[in-house]
């Protein structure tokens, strides 16, 4: 089964889950502004993304701009950050048993069907 870490705010993530329901609907919607990711599932999508944590960061939201723009953190730290900062994390993210990926753009999303 599918899931997706969704923000219904963000155009992105409506588009990434407008085309997963479109394709299939044997998934689980997961807001994770709401409903936070866990630092173990964070690691586990980063690594079936094939990502570091600073490669999903939204470098344009203000709260990198001011805190985190410009420094230098280990992974470990960054998922810290992450957790601590859901906004932070590029969305959507779609996560299969052994495979993730970035929706954007949602096509992505078909290297998991």
């Amino acid at each position: 089964m599918l899931k997706i870490y969704h923000n219904s705010r963000c155009k992105k993530s409506r588009a990434g889950l407008a085309y997963l329901q479109e394709k299939t609907s044997d998934f689980e919607i997961r807001e994770y502004l709401k409903e936070s990711f866990t630092p173990e599932e964070l690691i586990d999508a980063l690594k079936k993304m094939n990502k570091k944590p600073f490669d999903i960061i939204r470098k344009q939201e203000e709260v990198y701009r001011k805190q985190y723009k410009g420094k230098e953190f280990p992974d470990d730290q960054w998922i810290k950050i992450l957790i601590e900062n859901p906004k932070l994390i590029e969305r959507p993210i779609v996560v299969s048993n052994n495979k993730a990926v970035l929706a954007q753009p949602p096509e992505n999303i078909d290297k998991l069907l």
